[in-house]
């Protein structure tokens, strides 16, 4: 159906994808725990799984795509021990849990609206399969994959490496995960020192716990999903997504809950997203090295000079490829929003382009929309695309110049097929490239009557007030475009 690739973290290549059920594919991403706002480094992360998403979708797919909501389960430190975070929190605010799961989902749902994030085919939580994850529990005491202490479940590493190798996500080796163990509370009761909770007796004090046959708790963060990706996907689907630091333990205990319960591994290909650093330092909720992405809407924090809007953004974040680190600074933000203005008008000028010239140009525009194809085959090589996108850019300059560069029916081609790339797959929200909102109105009106006092100027020949208000314009980052259907304005 494609010439798609994927880089497999577990086998460490590019794999050529084959969908198990094509043309059904089944996508499972792990979702935000929602304690806190999500800082920029995770909307990073989901919107290089809505870039998959849409070009499966681009490409025929009838896409599942899966991400859950960690509303319970998750402790402190990603550990056995601690404090559920959403617990935690609220009782830090003296709420009820799911006010803070509430108060956190929601704010989740509309920054990934905001940024034109498609939503997901379903969206689990954790606490709405409290009876799956205890059905998969048992299944895997039943099959010595596990056992109970005290109250609280574990699962078995030492069962576990009779038959299956454990590390091999990760690229961690049994010996250095051992050594890099540390006398925690709760090791006691394990038999291996790599055993992980899969069900937790919960205190006295804490606040979210569920019946079990083994206590009252609550259930291990790793658990919830492969019960969830199990129910709505099988026992083996097509590909499981996440941030670059959930490899290890999360995503590897996945794995090996999923071996243990139906003898496959889940996903067929597992895909990560890297980080996004600030200030050369990785962007994390535990350090306080965030930036929340609504600020850069705003405009309200001191790593920014101005607002931004979301295509901007989200430009800026595709102009990276999805598994390389990219540094955030206000500096680059602003020559990505440069570039995606300059894309914008390309197609402003493309749309506006009067039917003339040759039905076909000398620019090939089936050979450019197969080579941005190449690029997104190539595991979603968003940075080739854009290049790609720019090369356009220069076609459509040139055209406006000489109509036989594209002519009619290569320019109508090439209209679509941009509006394809930049919008349904980039996700790249059509806007004007001034702004939006409030500022946006303000700005078209001021503009359209300095356009209108320049066109008279122009009209009376009155050439040097006409070059100054254009100069003028100029130094404040707006360029003035002069056309046979009149003048146009963009912001640099």
């Amino acid at each position: 159906m494609s010439n798609l690739t994927l880089y497999d973290s577990l086998t460490g290549e590019l794999r050529p994808f084959e969908p198990i059920h094509a043309p059904n594919v089944g996508m499972y991403v792990c979702g935000p725990t929602v304690y806190s706002d999500v800082h920029l480094g995770n909307t990073r992360t989901f919107l290089s799984f809505d870039l998959l998403f849409r070009y499966l979708k681009h490409l025929g797919y009838k896409v599942r795509y899966v991400r859950n909501i960690t509303d319970a389960g998750h402790l402190e430190s990603d550990s056995d021990v601690g404090e559920d975070k959403i617990a935690k929190k609220a009782r830090l605010e003296q709420l009820e849990p799911m006010e803070i799961v509430q108060r956190y989902t929601v704010g989740f749902r509309n920054v990934m609206q905001a940024y034109n994030a498609l939503p997901p085919s379903i969206e689990p939580t954790a606490t709405g399969h409290i009876v799956e994850q205890i059905e998969m529990i048992k299944k895997l005491i039943a099959d010595d994959y596990a056992y109970e202490a005290n109250g609280s479940v574990y699962f078995s590493i030492g069962t576990y490496l009779e038959k299956y190798p454990y590390g091999e996500l990760s690229g961690r080796s049994i010996e250095d995960l051992e050594s890099g163990t540390r006398d925690l509370d709760g090791q006691q009761d394990k038999r291996h020192p790599l055993d992980f909770a899969l069900w937790k007796k919960a205190s006295p004090e804490h606040i979210m716990r569920w019946p079990s046959p083994w206590s009252e708790g609550f259930p291990g963060w790793h658990l919830e999903c492969s019960a969830m990706s199990t129910k709505y996907l099988g026992e083996e689907f097509d590909i499981h997504g996440g941030g670059m630091d959930l490899k290890f333990p999360h995503h590897e205990c996945e794995i090996a809950q999923n071996k243990g319960a139906t003898g496959h591994g889940g996903a067929r290909y597992w895909l990560h997203a890297n980080m996004l650093t600030l200030n050369g330092k990785r962007m994390a909720k535990s350090t306080g090295n965030t930036l929340d992405p609504r600020d850069l809407l705003t405009g309200e924090s001191p790593h920014l000079s101005k607002s931004y809007t979301p295509g901007a953004v989200r430009f800026f974040i595709h102009q990276a490829h999805y598994r390389s680190v990219l540094d955030f600074s206000d500096s680059a933000l602003q020559a990505a929003e440069k570039g995606y203005y300059r894309l914008l008008a390309s197609i402003e000028a493309l749309a506006q382009r009067p039917a003339q010239g040759p039905d076909r140009g000398t620019w090939n525009v089936a050979e450019w929309n197969a080579q941005c194809s190449e690029a997104m085959n190539q595991d979603l090589n968003s940075p080739v695309l854009i290049a790609h996108l720019f090369d356009a850019a220069k076609a459509i300059t040139a055209d406006q110049k000489d109509p036989n560069i594209l002519g009619r029916a290569g320019a109508a081609e090439l209209l679509n097929a941009m509006n394809t790339w930049m919008f349904d797959v980039l996700g790249l929200a059509p806007e004007h490239q001034s702004g939006s909102g409030k500022y946006q109105k303000a700005l078209d009106a001021a503009m359209s009557i300095v356009l209108d006092v320049r066109r008279k100027a122009r009209e009376s020949k009155d050439w040097s007030t006409s070059d100054a208000l254009r100069d003028a314009l100029a130094q404040g980052g707006i360029v003035v475009q002069d056309g046979p259907e009149g003048s146009s304005f963009r912001v640099e």
